[in-house]
Parts: structure tokens; sequence; C-alpha cells
């Protein structure tokens, strides 16, 4: 048995998430981390809200409710959506725990030591209107680099370069359409260029990447500058140094802290154990491998920022250093990051009401219509488009016609013929029964290799693909018409079955909830496909503090199934099956674009009048 540790990108705790989200970060973590516990592995899988940095005292204030306020509400909205969807965390936390300030002011304070932080100034974008300071992704300008329009302040998303607001051609603020202006201020600085050869030399290492990923990760390190990594805020973690650790308007920024979230969240769940090291096995031994699943948005922070982060707290960069009381810290075995999803052919955007909230579509339709979605035409190594016509064709089609349809007949024709799991009789098997099984058998390497590799999409594809081929061996034998030999029809009908049970657990990552009323349809008892749950819990360090954890237990052997050809149980009892999957009514199409219409247009009228009494505002003041 080997560790192996999956962290999932951390969902901002500034509103909902949506479809695109979750199709990057959140059911490709998901399908890996349950393919690895059934092969054996001891899985460690965390990740939680984010709760820091501009953005949140944005929304905040517009909603006229405190930062903290803002990020409670959002957190449990998130962690309900998370854990309906069935992602199986062991812990899914926060950053705003008494915990992950602990860790962070640790790696601060020794990434300090190794001199790999260091104090200088920067120019900050500040609201005229507010005197507050402007997060750089929230002013927009023309790209210096390309000169393409809707450049960020801290990215051109046309042209990959990272950059500093102050680059931008004619900038504005995204909040009321301003035009910021630059001070400059005192900040604490990461050197990444002290860190970049280190960091480079195990970019170069990396082997299984996908191409996308490996080539914008070495093309980050074509020209480096240091970072600053505080803000004039007073909303995130004190930045742990005597004459500003007290002061209310320095704070760590949140890209620093939130990427440090994924060693907080693992110490946090140690804790919870009452095993305070148990974390280290995942973090300080070589051999465990560490897999980061995200957007391709965050691949900076992941293939960059947080290795830089473990090289200095190690103290192996350029400057040489001590490793500090937590490490040394295994950088990471892979960054999976996924393309783009958009939505009817435009990009998915919260403030531009162009979104399918998780919590929405899993009210309307099965959770595992949307998994299997997400996992067939997600954005995997190329950007994707959600469509409610493809949405509907691939859960009729494919699901409810092909899967679900073979689990009914199977299950139906052993209840109608004998009520139970028949005995197979060796003497009546055909080459043909035996090809069959083979073949499924055979199935366990090849999908679990591809999901191994991350190609997930073909793994499905394959495990379909012997869905396929169960149903051409049930159409060829026709057991419906072998009545007078009750010893083949029971030989055919415990093969079909086996062959549907092995179909199920090469399904189980990606449809852990169907998977859990097939394994049940075929006279299965106990779990078969663990679920997550939601508990509430008191912060380790702040009394009185509470929040909602995601976590489950995952145990092979007792709640989860192994990776392979499980012998099905002959005289188990099978009653007359209820649909595993329904078709979706194609009306359901029209419906849901006009829903889509609707809400759009209610969303953007509301945010034009936002930005028009926001503009009305300043224009007042400044009459004034």
């Amino acid at each position: 048995m080997s560790h192996i540790l999956v962290n999932v990108a951390w969902p901002y705790a500034n509103g909902p998430r949506h479809i695109g989200h979750v199709a990057g970060f959140g059911v490709p973590s998901d399908v890996y981390a349950r393919y690895e516990r059934m092969k054996g592995n001891d899985v460690l899988m965390v990740s939680g809200t984010d709760e820091h940095g501009t953005p949140i005292l944005v929304e905040a204030e517009k909603e006229g409710v405190t930062a903290q306020e803002l990020a409670n509400r959002y957190n449990r909205v998130i962690a309900k959506d998370l854990c309906d969807l069935g992602l199986s965390y062991d812990l899914f936390t926060r950053t705003t725990t008494g915990n992950h300030e602990h860790v962070v002011q640790e790696l601060f304070k020794q990434c300090l030591k190794n001199g790999y932080i260091y104090k200088g100034t920067q120019k900050v974008a500040i609201s005229p209107s507010t005197g507050r300071t402007l997060p750089d992704r929230y002013i927009e300008g023309e790209c210096p680099i390309c000169h393409t329009e809707g450049a960020r302040g801290d990215q051109c998303d046309a042209c990959g370069n990272e950059l500093d607001p102050d680059e931008l051609i004619n900038p504005v603020s995204k909040i009321n359409g301003e035009t910021p202006r630059f001070e400059e201020t005192e900040h604490y600085f990461l050197d990444l260029p002290a860190l970049a050869e280190a960091n480079l030399a195990w970019l170069n290492t990396r082997e299984g990447w996908r191409t996308n990923v490996i080539n914008f990760s070495k093309g980050l390190f074509k020209e480096v500058k240091p970072r600053a990594i505080t803000r004039d805020i007073d909303w995130g973690i004190p930045v742990p140094v005597a004459g500003w650790i007290d002061n209310p308007n320095k704070k760590l920024y949140v890209w620093f802290d939130a990427v440090i979230g994924y060693l907080s969240a693992s110490i946090e769940w140690a804790r919870r154990k009452g095993e305070p090291d148990a974390w280290r096995a995942w973090w300080n031994d070589p051999t465990t491998p560490g897999y980061y699943f995200m957007g391709k948005d965050n691949i900076t922070f992941h293939s960059q920022i947080w290795p830089s982060e473990m090289l200095a707290y190690n103290g192996q960069g350029s400057k040489g250093g001590e490793t500090g009381k937590l490490g040394p810290l295994n950088l990471p075995e892979q960054v999976v990051a996924s393309e783009f999803m958009t939505m009817e052919g435009k990009k998915f955007s919260s403030s531009r009401g162009i979104v399918i909230y998780v919590k929405d579509i899993l009210a309307r339709y099965p959770v595992d219509a949307v998994r299997y979605y997400i996992s067939v035409a997600g954005p995997e190594s190329s950007d994707s488009d959600f469509t409610w016509a493809e949405f509907v064709r691939h859960n009729n089609e494919e699901l409810a016609s092909s899967w679900g349809n073979l689990v009914n007949r199977v299950a139906n024709l052993i209840n109608k013929n004998f009520g139970e799991i028949p005995a197979l009789d060796e003497d009546s098997m055909t080459d043909e029964d035996r090809a069959l099984l083979q073949q499924t058998a055979d199935a366990f390497d090849l999908v679990g290799g591809l999901i191994e590799r991350h190609h997930q999409k073909n793994a499905l594809a394959e495990a379909m693909r012997i869905v396929g081929d169960i149903n051409k061996y049930i159409s060829a034998v026709e057991p419906w018409k072998i009545k007078d030999d009750p010893v083949r029809l029971g030989t055919v009908l415990h093969v079909a079955a086996q062959a549907v049970s092995d179909a199920n657990h090469l399904l189980a990552p990606f449809l852990p909830h169907s998977a859990q009323k097939v394994w049940e349809a075929l006279g299965g008892t106990g779990t078969f496909s663990p679920l997550p749950r939601i508990e509430e819990v008191e912060d380790l360090d702040k009394p009185g503090f509470h929040y909602p954890i995601i976590t489950g237990d995952y145990k092979l052997g007792e709640t989860v199934h192994p990776w392979r050809s499980e012998a099905i149980v002959t005289g188990a009892a099978v009653a007359k099956p209820e649909p595993i999957f329904a078709k979706i009514p194609k009306e359901a199409v029209d419906e849901e674009l006009a829903r889509f219409d609707a809400e759009l247009a209610a969303r953007r009228e509301a945010e034009a009048k936002r930005l028009a009494a926001a503009k009305a505002e300043l224009a007042a003041e400044a009459g004034n």
C-alpha cells in the first residue's frame, strides 16, 4: 500500500460555485481519489474554501455584511454543493481557521529566516473613492505586451503573461469603473528569482504531465520577478514580524496563504484524528506522490509559487538555508490542470451572469448524470463546451439506454427466472461466455492505467465500451429464449451478472451514487461506494468558532471495494429492479435555455443598475 496525496484547488468563498469550476477541479480529483482507494492505496484528499483577499471585502460591502459573515455563508453553500456532488474529501475545511493561520505564519517565518522573503516597496492600486487597495484581478485594461483589451492586473489571458496592474494601459476598476491611483507602499516579497533555478530543475524532472501544463509551467521562468506577498488590507492573516503583526492594515495576501492550505488542511485532518503527526506520511516521505487538481488559470500558483514557497521553506534555493520544523516538504508529483469549460459557446462568468450553479443543476437532475457529463465531455486537455442538448443526449443514450437498461434487463431476468443469483455451471459455459468474463476482468488494467495517467475521458470511454460489449452478449445469447434448459439459462445470467458487476466496479469512480444502486440491484449488501458527509465542528484553536467540514469513511474491504473483478455471490437475493437512470425529456433543453436567457437578462439589468449607481455616487462626490 502506498500513500497518495490528492490536493484539490480551493474554491473562492465569494459566491456559489458553478459547473465550470467543478469540471476543472472537482470531479476529476474525486475520480482519481476513488480509483486509488479501490487500488488499496492510502489516499489523503484535502481542500477547503479560500476566504481571504480583497474580493471578499468587495462582495461583503456590496451585500452589507462583514467579510467573515460572507465567508461563513459561502463556506456552507460550497461545502454542501461539493458534498452533494459526492466529492470524497478526507477533509474539506477553510482558510479562516486558527490552524491555517499558524501554519501560514510558520512558513513565512522560515522563508524569511532563510532569506527568501525580503522587505521592499511596490506600487499598489488604490480606489480613489474608498481609499482601499484594489485587487490586481479587479483592474482591467489593455495588455502592454499583446495589446488585448480586458487584460487583468495580474495576468493577460490572451498571451498568458504575468502583469502588475500599473503596467496596464488605461486601467480601470471593475468594481465601479473609476481609474485607480497608484501609490508606493512597503511590502514583503517572495524572492522568486533566488528560487527559479531549483524550481525549474524540479520541473525538468517531471514526467507524464499534460503537454500544455508542463510547457506553460516552464515558460513561467523565461522572466522571473519577485512578487509581493503582503497587501494594504485589513482582511487576511497577520504578518508575523515585529511592527507588522499588530498592524490592522497590513496582511499576508491571499495567493500566498491559500496554497499553503493543502498543508494546513492535512495538519488539521491529523489533529482531528487525534494523531497530530499523521500528516507527515504524505508530506515528508519523498516516496509519497502529491497530485494537484485545478483549472488552467491556477497553474502558475501550483507549478511556480507553491513549489517556490516549499523550496524556500526547505532551504533549497540559491541562498541555501535550513528546513523548518514542518519539513522537508514534498514538491508536487504532478499538476493536473484542466482547460476551460464554456457554456453554450460563452465563457462561464458569475459576474456576467453566464453560469450554471452546482446547486441549481443538482436540484433538477441526478448527480451522476452531472458527473458523467463532466467526465465524458469535460475540459480535460482542451477547452470544451457545456450544452444542454449534449447533456440530455449523453444521459439518455449512454446512461439510461445503454448502462441503466443493461442493469435493469439483467436484474429483471434473474428476478423473474430465479429470484437470486443463479449458479455457474462450468460444463455449460461456452467460449463466448469465457471471452466476455476475460474481457471484463482485463479491463481493470486498461481503464485503471488511463486513470493513473489522468486520461479520464478515455478511461470512461473504455468502461462504456465494456458496457456496449455486455449488451451485445445479451442480444446474441438471447437468454429470454432459453426456456427449456435452466442450467444453461442460469449460467448465462450468472455470466451476465458478473460482467455487469465488473463494469460497475470500472464505473464506480465516475458514478459513485448509481454504483451503490447497481451493487444492490445484483444482490449486494453493505456499502459499495462510500459517499462523503458534512460534520459541524469547532475550530481547534479558536473556541466558539464553528464551521462545517466534508469528511467520510473510505476503507478498503469495509466501505471501499477493490479495483478488480469480485466474484458475485451465488444465491444472493435479487429483487425486481427499479430503474437506475431515467431519461430526461427533450423539452428540458428548451426549458433550460429559456431559463438561462431570463436569468441572464435579470442579472445584467441588476449589475447595470449597480454600476450606474456607483458612477453616479462618484460623480456626486466629485461635484462636491
